[in-house]
């Protein structure tokens, strides 16, 4: 990754940050983005803190997404790897219950804006040296879960948009692969934490940030270069296809 521009959105904290830290750890140059300032600083702080060169943007992935391409651009001259993070899951509860706000909110920020920000990035990503796109989807994409009906199905888009765009850019020499992490201890499924299902795999145990950015590297690393449209299940053993 050295001398790689990385961008990674929903990178303030959890499995975000993690991956910013190890592609920074491997010399890549990472651009951070959260929704609060705050939060970027003092991850900021955390990255520097490791020798790792790093910026961060205030960034609401909804609406920001050509703010943070500029960002990037205009810091570090161009993009190599884009890692769409960010997602948020606003019901918890029988599907069926879920507003209508709700379910817009989350198709908006987990679905939409991924697409619309790797569209965004293609013309920069074009001008790497193999380029690629990391999408974060989740276990859930594969094996739903009925508290978190709605997020399931943005998670399963994902996959979908993983084989769909990794078929379509290879052609302009950009790969597009994922990962599907399973529960993962990061503010996000908190309410899971203590639950039987968090420690409900082969490995035993709930999953960290840090389980996730390993992969993370592989898939944004030459050392995948024959690899797109693919997703790797992060989930301690869960299986999620044949």
């Amino acid at each position: 990754m050295e001398g790689k521009v990385c961008v990674i959105t929903g990178s303030a904290s959890g499995i975000g940050l993690a991956i910013a830290k190890r592609m920074g750890l491997q010399g890549a140059k990472v651009v951070i983005s959260s929704r609060n300032q705050k939060h970027i600083e003092e991850a900021l702080a955390d990255l520097r803190s490791g020798g790792i060169q790093a910026e961060g943007i205030v960034c609401h992935v909804a609406k920001d997404r050509k703010k943070l391409v500029d960002f990037a651009v205009e810091k570090f001259g161009g993009i190599d790897v884009l890692v769409c993070n960010a997602a948020i899951s606003t019901h918890f509860g029988p599907t069926i219950e879920t507003t209508e706000e709700s379910f817009d909110k989350m198709i908006e920020v987990n679905l939409k804006a991924t697409f619309l920000l790797i569209k965004e990035s293609v013309p920069f990503l074009e001008k790497a040296r193999q380029p690629s796109v990391l999408i974060v989807s989740s276990i859930a994409g594969y094996n739903p879960n009925p508290l978190m009906g709605i997020y399931s199905v943005t998670k399963s888009a994902l996959i979908s948009l993983t084989k769909i765009l990794g078929t379509e850019l290879a052609g302009r020499g950009i790969r597009v692969n994922a990962i599907a992490p399973g529960i993962i201890k990061t503010k996000l499924s908190k309410v899971l934490w203590d639950s039987p299902e968090a420690s409900n795999n082969p490995i035993g145990r709930i999953g960290y940030s840090e389980d996730c950015a390993g992969a993370a590297l592989f898939l944004c690393s030459e050392n995948s270069s024959f690899i797109t449209g693919e997703t790797i299940v992060v989930a301690g053993g869960t299986h999620a296809r044949l």
